[in-house]
C-alpha cells in the first residue's frame, strides 16, 4: 500500500476544488520572479491584476477613476491591528466600496462591488498552492489559498494523517503562527480550515481551537458518512462557490463586547479608568447555515412575497406562519437569530423586525447580542422600553429592528383589545422561546370581584398572542426556541 503523504492530501484537495470550478494556479509561477508574474513582490498578498479586472467586470458602467479608487481602497486597507483590519476589509467585500467622481453635473457618489453576490459565475475562483509570503523578513508558505476575484479569502492548512505527530491541533497552531508572522495575508481572510487529511474543521482568525467546527453535510439534508473524510465533506459542502459566497455575505459576524473599566490608579483628577472593546469574529456552523436558509425562504413565502405560490407549499403562501426553529442548548440560538435577521433585512423590502421575549433578563441578553452584531444587521437595534415607546417605534413607515417583551402587548385596563399599530405586510415578528408565552388566541372569562371579594361581573380576556396579532395583523411570525 502506498504511503500517504502531506503532498498527496494537498493534491487531493486541489483536484476536488478544481472539480468544483476553481481554476488552479501554481504559487511559484505567479510570484514576482515566476514564469507568469502576478505579484509586485513577495509581501503582496492580493493578485492586483485580477482584482482590478473583477472590479471592472462587476461594475461595467463605473468610470475608470472610480475603478482605481476602489482598488486603492482594498489594496491599502490594512492596519497594524489584525482583527480591526479584517473587519474593515470584510465590510468592503460585503457592503461595497463608496467612491466619488466629478461629472458634468458636479461631484457624484457611487458604490462599487468587489464580488458579484447575485451572479456566481461573474466571479473568478482560484485555488493556489505554494504561495510564498515574506513579511518582516519572515518567509511562510501556507498549503492552499482560495482567491475570489484576486482576494485571498480562505486558507487551508493540511497535515499528514499518517504522521501521528501531525494532528489537527498542530494544523491550527500553524495557522495561529501565520497570523503573527504574515498578518497581511489574514487581513483579507474570511475563514481558515485546519485538516489532517481525515478530520477537518473551520474557524476564524479570532477563534480558539475549541471553536473550530466540522461541516457535517454536503446538502443540508443528511450528515455525511463517518467513513468519508471530513476534508472532502468540508470542500464539497462549505467551499463550493454558492455556499462560500453566502457564508461571506450573510454568515460572518464581528461581535463586540465592552469590558468593565479597569482601574489605572488615582491621579490628580481622581481614579482613572479605561474601557476596552473586544471584537470576536464568528462564523456560522453548518446547522445554523441550513436552518437560516430554510427560514428565510419560509418567511418570504409566508409573508406572501413569493408569488405565484410555490408548488407543493401546502397553502402556506401568505399564511403569516414562517415556522419554528428548534435548537439544543448551547447550539447558538441567539446567533442564528442574528444571521436570520441580517439576511432578512436584505431579502425583504426594508422590513420592520420585532424581536419578542418573555423576560426582561432575556430581552437584555438578546438585545446585547444583536447590538454587538450591528455590522451584519446593517443597522442598530432599538428597545421599546415602555408601551408608549414601543407603539411609537412600530408606527414608523418601514425599517428597524425593535426589541420588546411580550407583556407590553397587553391592552390598557379600559381597552377591549390592543390597538392596531401597523397594517404592513413586511413586518416579521421573531418570538424567542416561542414555546412559553407566545400563545393564547382563545377567549377566557375573567370573574371580577370588589374589595370585599364579592363577584361583581365578568370580563372576556385573551392571551398575548391575540393582542400581538391585533397590533400587527399582517405581520409574519417565526419562533426560535431551544431544549436541553
Amino acid at each position: 500500500m502506498p504511503r500517504i503523504t502531506e503532498s498527496a492530501i494537498e493534491q487531493l484537495a486541489l483536484e476536488k476544488l478544481e472539480a468544483l470550478g476553481y481554476r488552479y494556479v501554481y504559487g511559484p509561477a505567479i510570484a514576482v520572479d515566476g514564469e507568469q508574474p502576478e505579484r509586485d513582490n513577495y509581501q503582496q498578498v492580493i493578485l492586483p491584476g485580477r482584482v482590478k479586472e473583477a472590479i471592472r467586470r462587476i461594475n461595467p458602467h463605473a468610470p475608470a477613476v472610480t475603478i482605481e479608487q476602489a482598488f486603492n481602497t482594498i489594496a491599502r486597507a490594512g492596519n497594524p491591528d489584525l482583527i480591526s483590519s479584517n473587519e474593515a476589509i470584510h465590510n468592503h467585500i460585503t457592503n461595497g466600496i463608496e467612491v466619488t467622481y466629478n461629472s458634468k453635473d458636479g461631484e457624484r457618489g457611487d458604490k462599487l462591488w468587489l464580488i458579484d453576490f447575485n451572479n456566481i459565475e461573474n466571479n473568478e475562483f482560484v485555488v493556489c498552492n505554494q504561495f510564498t509570503v515574506i513579511e518582516s523578513n519572515v518567509n511562510k508558505r501556507p498549503d492552499i489559498i482560495l482567491f475570489i476575484n484576486g482576494l485571498p479569502l480562505v486558507v487551508l492548512e493540511l497535515k499528514n494523517p499518517a504522521d501521528e505527530n501531525a494532528t489537527l491541533k498542530k494544523a491550527h497552531t500553524q495557522l495561529t503562527n501565520y497570523y503573527t508572522a504574515i498578518p497581511s495575508l489574514f487581513h483579507y481572510n474570511s475563514f481558515v480550515v485546519a485538516s489532517d487529511g481525515l478530520e477537518a474543521k473551520a474557524g476564524t482568525i479570532s477563534a480558539a481551537f475549541s471553536r473550530f467546527m466540522a461541516w457535517k453535510t454536503t446538502d443540508g439534508k443528511q450528515e455525511a458518512s463517518h467513513l468519508t473524510s471530513q476534508l472532502l465533506t468540508i470542500i464539497d459542502g462549505m467551499l463550493n462557490k454558492a455556499t462560500l459566497l453566502e457564508l461571506l455575505r450573510h454568515f460572518i459576524v464581528f461581535e463586540k463586547t465592552v469590558h468593565t473599566p479597569l482601574s489605572l490608579g488615582r491621579g490628580i483628577g481622581g481614579e482613572a479608568k479605561i474601557t476596552t472593546i473586544e471584537t470576536v469574529k464568528k462564523l456560522a456552523a453548518y446547522h445554523q447555515y441550513y436552518a437560516v436558509k430554510k427560514a428565510i425562504i419560509s418567511t418570504i413565502r409566508s409573508a406572501g412575497f413569493a408569488l405565484p405560490p410555490l408548488e407543493g407549499d401546502g397553502g402556506r403562501s401568505g399564511n403569516q406562519r414562517a415556522g419554528v426553529i428548534w435548537h439544543t442548548q448551547g447550539s447558538g440560538k441567539s446567533l442564528s437569530m442574528v444571521f436570520y435577521t441580517g439576511q432578512l433585512v436584505l431579502s425583504l423590502n426594508n422590513p420592520t423586525i420585532v424581536v419578542i421575549t418573555d423576560r426582561n433578563d432575556l430581552d437584555e441578553q438578546l438585545f446585547d447580542t444583536f447590538a454587538a452584531s450591528s455590522q451584519l444587521l446593517r443597522q442598530v437595534p432599538v428597545k421599546g422600553d415602555s408601551r408608549e415607546e414601543l407603539q411609537r417605534l412600530l408606527k414608523v413607515a418601514a425599517g428597524g429592528i425593535i426589541f420588546a417583551t411580550i407583556q407590553k402587548f397587553f391592552p390598557e385596563e379600559q381597552q377591549d383589545k390592543y390597538p392596531e399599530l401597523s397594517d404592513r405586510k413586511n413586518i416579521v415578528v421573531i418570538a424567542d422561546e416561542a414555546h412559553r408565552t407566545q400563545y393564547g388566541f382563545e377567549a377566557k372569562t375573567k370573574y371580577l370581584k370588589d374589595e370585599a371579594g364579592i363577584e361583581t361581573g365578568t370580563k372576556i380576556s385573551y392571551g398575548f398572542a391575540k393582542h400581538l396579532r391585533d397590533a400587527l395583523p399582517h405581520a409574519t411570525f417565526i419562533g426560535f426556541t431551544g431544549t436541553r
